[in-house]
């Protein structure tokens, strides 16, 4: 069992930079990919971004690739989401995900934990 609790969003206008995190419980989070999605009010949940575990390899979506950066630290269990030009777009509540085994997922189904998520907003 993983527990996910991320923290970092806020209110920023366009331009801006935020760096939200996820903190994972549990002593296996370095066997975990982890993954962030967003969802904005009336739409569905949407892959933003992924680091797997056993390569480091990231992935994002095309509408955040140059502005947005995912990292984890594995001491520290805890991975990272640098948020830099950001747009009104953007604005949404930004989720943690964990996955195990390998591979990795842009869709919801597959992660098998999730944390309650974070609030970004950004204003133009």
């Amino acid at each position: 069992q993983v527990q996910l609790v991320e923290s970092g969003g806020g209110l920023v206008q366009a331009g801006g930079s935020l760096r939200l995190s996820c903190a994972a419980s549990g002593r296996t989070f370095s066997t975990y990919t982890m993954g962030w999605f967003r969802q904005a009010p009336g739409k569905e949940r949407e892959f933003v971004a992924a680091i797997t575990w056993y390569s480091g390899i990231t992935y994002y979506a095309d509408s955040v690739k140059g502005r947005f950066t995912i990292s984890r630290d594995n001491a520290k269990n805890t991975v990272y989401l640098q948020m830099n030009n950001l747009k009104p777009e953007d604005t949404a509540v930004y989720l943690c995900a964990a996955r195990t085994g390998y591979g990795f997922s842009r869709s919801v189904v597959g992660y098998n934990y999730w944390g309650q998520g974070t609030q970004v907003t950004v204003s133009s």
